[in-house]
């Protein structure tokens, strides 16, 4: 798909108002009833956020977002409740530039403090934990699984989110210490639904979804879906015609921009270096790509 011109958006400015958070990609602002969730270009890489970003990465995300919580509206609440800018309150609409197609109002949530992973696969960190212990957060798996295999069936692996840095993969006995064994069981079981829904969605599309991180929230004691859904940077997808276990697997994220910076002379730590635009025009082709074999709609 080829990639229009298109600069990059690095940070939103809303005459009146600071961001409550700005993330390695999102801008949150109070709107006052709502949230106001802008994804912005930023891309990281090893929790580093990179002076260049990708040309449409942000809409990616949310154009995805919003197609995951239509797809799951009958499984589980979720917080959207609009991306039409015309419909935000007054304040904000006079940022249409840029707020158009990369910001949604989402509903404030008691949100819970564990990430909810869904493996389908036995890959990335879930790899490197069965290498050293045969387990992924406690979950024994069988001998003589392959990087990238297909599991048995998938596990629920949670993570403690951490505000700096990388996420911690915990089990599911230490998860149900910080939220409790009820509201943890319930979490696994709607992960994993969700989970096999959207396998199945993407399979049919031509995609192998890997594994997926959620994150919940609670409104009114009812459960809520929240944050970003089944997208390239919370989600490893691969292409079904190219997939063969035990071999490393291209994904549909950041990955030209980690395999660059892996070639450099740099150690990892902020500010991180200038991407040459081969790197950022193929990264940028792969966000578009994903959402293109997904939703079957361009951006």
């Amino acid at each position: 798909m080829p990639v229009t011109s298109s600069t990059p958006l690095l940070q939103t400015n809303i005459d009146g108002l600071e961001p409550i958070a700005r993330g390695k990609v999102r801008d949150i602002y109070d709107a006052g009833e709502h949230l106001l969730f802008v994804a912005t270009d930023r891309i990281s890489a090893f929790d580093v956020v990179l002076p260049n970003g990708i040309p449409h990465k942000g809409e990616v995300l949310t154009k995805l977002s919003m197609f995951w919580f239509d797809f799951l509206k009958d499984v589980v609440p979720t917080h959207f409740v609009t991306a039409n800018v015309d419909e935000y309150p007054e304040n904000l609409r006079a940022h249409k530039d840029q707020l158009d197609g990369r910001s949604m109002l989402v509903k404030k949530l008691d949100m819970v403090p564990i990430e909810c992973v869904a493996r389908g696969y036995v890959s990335g960190s879930g790899w490197k934990d069965y290498q050293k212990t045969g387990a992924v957060c406690g979950v024994k798996l069988p001998d003589g699984l392959r990087m990238n295999g297909l599991l048995a069936e998938p596990i629920f692996t949670p993570a403690t989110k951490a505000e700096t840095g990388h996420d911690e993969n915990i089990s599911f006995e230490r998860a149900a210490e910080v939220i409790g064994q009820d509201l943890c069981a319930k979490l696994r079981d709607l992960t994993l639904d969700i989970f096999s829904r959207a396998s199945q969605h993407a399979l049919a599309r031509g995609l192998v979804l890997a594994d997926t991180k959620f994150e919940f929230g609670q409104l009114n004691g009812e459960i809520v879906l929240g944050d970003e859904v089944l997208t390239p940077d919370s989600s490893r997808y691969w292409l079904l015609e190219f997939y063969q276990a035990g071999k490393p697997m291209p994904s549909y994220d950041k990955q030209f921009v980690r395999d660059y910076l892996e070639t450099l002379d740099w150690d990892k730590t902020a500010p991180g270096p200038e991407l040459p635009a081969s790197i950022i025009e193929k990264t940028s082709e792969k966000y578009l790509e994903a959402a293109y074999i997904l939703t079957d709609e361009d951006i």
